[in-house]
């Protein structure tokens, strides 16, 4: 009898729970969550420099490189080739480069171009998220700094992309985590259900089933950046020119630098030190 007053029991916290987390349900707009946190993205107040270690994977090559942020852009020091330090003729040359640039500003500011031009197609792919997808809210997951919204996204078939760039997101499908408490993206994982067109410059086609996983974190005191980035796409460009890409980029050790550093100030931060 006592076995099936606790049986009982617990069939009845188990459906006082469901309903529960059917209530929760029902209180989530998704739409809401996504548009608070690509707004929170867009307008985050928080722009002061960090540097930070920079390991690239680019489809077997593997880079390591420190990188300072400034007002003026960022500047990188390569450190390591396939995780084993440089070699002396190697790091000779990368001591040249930043010597090369400290002498001649233009350089960085052609580097800050691209830079500006790199996080305005970012952005702009931000702004559009909240339109281009349909989004379902799937129930709650631990991110890296609490509890997460897990939304599962596809198409939104009434979207109306503004240029060729914003055509790829028709293509693509998966998940969107955004934490709960910070109202930030912390988990970007799609994948591409169809061939899509691109045209970041270049006209190319990239082939269904590829894979984009994007992750960031609050670094500390609600500074957020991208810890994680895994391209795996196959495509062409111009047509003929086959394109495959087998990218992992991970970022660590975060520390702020002063807020006030021209590029000058971080290239010579980097040459001081020896690696």
């Amino acid at each position: 009898m006592t076995f099936k007053l606790r049986r009982a029991s617990c069939t009845g916290l188990a459906f006082f729970f469901m309903l529960a987390g059917i209530a929760a349900a029902q209180d989530v707009n998704p739409e809401k969550i996504v548009k608070d946190a690509a707004f929170n993205e867009l307008h985050s107040h928080d722009h002061h420099p960090f540097r930070y270690t920079l390991r690239k994977d680019d489809n077997g090559k593997i880079t390591t490189k420190e990188i300072i942020e400034t007002s003026q852009g960022d500047v990188a020091r390569l450190i390591a080739i396939n995780d084993r330090p440089l070699s002396p003729t190697v790091d000779a040359a990368e001591i040249h480069r930043l010597q090369n640039l400290l002498a001649h500003p233009e350089l960085q500011t052609h580097r800050l171009k691209r830079e500006q031009a790199d996080s305005n197609r970012a952005n702009e792919m931000i702004r559009l998220l909240p339109t281009a997808f349909v989004y379902k809210y799937e129930g709650m997951v631990q991110g890296p700094d609490g509890l997460c919204y897990r939304l599962s996204m596809q198409p939104n078939p009434d979207f109306n992309p503004p240029d060729r760039q914003a055509e790829v997101l028709h293509g693509m499908a998966g998940e969107l985590w955004i934490d709960q408490a910070h109202q930030r993206m912390v988990r970007l994982n799609v994948h591409l259900i169809a061939d899509v067109e691109f045209g970041w410059g270049i006209v190319g086609r990239l082939y269904k089933g590829g894979t984009i996983l994007v992750e960031q974190e609050d670094v500390g005191g609600d500074h957020w950046e991208q810890n994680l980035l895994r391209l795996n796409l196959r495509g062409t460009i111009l047509i003929f020119k086959s394109l495959v890409i087998h990218t992992t980029e991970t970022e660590s050790n975060f520390a702020p630098v002063p807020a006030d550093w021209t590029y000058q100030d971080a290239v010579r931060a980097l040459l001081s030190e020896s690696h």
